[in-house]
Formats: structure tokens, sequence, C-alpha cells
């Protein structure tokens, strides 16, 4: 595998596949940005903090063509300054290469994000 995570496409798994264990995760967890976790072997988890409800919510809104695209759906907390984002596959009640991939591509949206709201304070929620 070479490149960043984030341009492989997610795969849709159709079941009867074995959840990835915890001596495959380990490598593919290494790539992705700093603050993911693997609960139980079984579900990505990362907290993305903002400053405001807004910015959250404009976060929300930037992954969610994202995941239709890639046919592949977080479970989403959002909450004032920030988004839980719970990833695994439901089929298998666990994780594949694909939950990795759309972990990285959260990640590179969220540095995007970040990367605009620097250069246009008052854009998302940024008093101007």
């Amino acid at each position: 595998m070479t490149g960043s995570l984030a341009d492989y496409p997610c795969v849709p798994c159709r079941g009867g596949v074995p959840p990835l264990t915890a001596e495959q995760i380990a490598p593919l967890l290494a790539q992705l940005e700093p603050g993911w976790t693997v609960e139980g072997d079984r579900k990505l988890v990362k907290r993305f903090r903002f400053k405001n409800f807004v910015q959250a919510v404009a976060f929300v809104n930037r992954i969610t063509p994202i995941a239709e695209a890639e046919g592949h759906h977080p479970d989403l907390y959002v909450a004032w300054g920030k988004v839980e984002v719970y990833l695994w596959t439901h089929k298998i009640n666990g994780l594949t290469e694909s939950d990795f991939y759309m972990a990285a591509k959260l990640d590179r949206a969220f540095s995007q994000l970040q990367e605009e709201l620097r250069a246009s304070p008052g854009a998302v929620g940024e008093p101007a």
C-alpha cells in the first residue's frame, strides 16, 4: 500500500469476512493522524475539537458528502465545540481497511476546514 490511506476508496463489506485483528490494526492506526483510538478491536473513535457549535456542524456538513460518496457512514455525536466520530463495519461488527480509509478522509476534511478557518476568519462561526 502506497500513498495516503485517504486516497483509497472504501469497499462495501458484504459480510462473511473476519474483522481485522489487533496485529492488522496497529500499522493502519499508525498511518492516521493523532487522536484516533480503537475500542475493543472493534471501533475507531476520534473527537474533533472546534471553537463553537457552528464550526462543529460545518465539519459534519463537510463530511456528509464524503460518507455518501464512499457508501461508508460514521456514527456522529455533535455537541458544542466537538464532533465525536465512531467508525466500524456493521456487517462484521469490527474493523476493515475501509474504516481506516474513511478515518483518513475525515482527517483530511478536518485539516482543510481548519486551513479555511485560518485563512478566512469569520467564514464559519468565527468573529470577524
